[in-house]
């Protein structure tokens, strides 16, 4: 009698903690990159965050990217989010650095691929809606289709404050299949 007790006691004190720490999810599957943007937004408006990406195929959903956002209990966050998607490598560099100029941070990167057999790059972006300080980076795109080229770049780039935070393999309408990767450092 005295050990069911001290259980039913202990898992009652236990039980506002676990309630506490629980974390909702919402997952989100398309083929689309302005449904995918728009049905970010609609979660991070609920405060939910960007946990994870991945593109590919899906069993019933066909060639889509698949977004898992995640919400932890007690949160009473909000964030933005940008996802900017291009098969032009030129184009990406130019709204990466437009999104960290806003005060975005990358979060993630995949692949998008269209049912008529596109490929387009595509990067998350996200900030804090309530953020009092928001940390701005310069951002560098680096995209080659040979290794050794991308070492040299990122050799280059380490030497000058800029730190890998993804990378992806992409069809790029000017470089064919190319490893791209997306860099950032902090600017003071």
């Amino acid at each position: 009698m005295r050990l069911f007790l001290v259980c039913a006691v202990l898992c009652a004190a236990a039980s506002p903690a676990l309630a506490q720490d629980s974390i909702s999810y919402r997952v989100v599957a398309t083929s689309k990159t302005s449904t995918m943007q728009k049905e970010m937004q609609e979660a991070g408006d609920a405060g939910f965050r960007f946990a994870g990406v991945m593109g590919g195929e899906t069993a019933f959903g066909g060639k889509e990217v698949v977004v898992v956002m995640q919400r932890p209990g007690a949160s009473t966050s909000k964030f933005e989010y940008r996802l900017l998607a291009t098969s032009r490598t030129s184009t990406m560099q130019k709204e990466m650095q437009e999104a960290g100029d806003a005060g975005y941070a990358y979060v993630g990167q995949t692949v998008f691929e269209s049912l008529l057999g596109g490929k387009e790059v595509a990067s998350i972006f996200e900030r804090d809606v309530e953020a009092v300080r928001r940390e701005k980076y310069e951002y560098r795109l680096l995209a080659t289709n040979k290794t050794s080229t991308m070492e040299k770049e990122l050799l280059e780039a380490g030497q000058l404050g800029f730190q890998m935070v993804g990378m992806t393999v992409g069809k790029t309408l000017v470089g064919g299949n190319e490893v791209v990767s997306i860099l950032r450092r902090p600017v003071p």
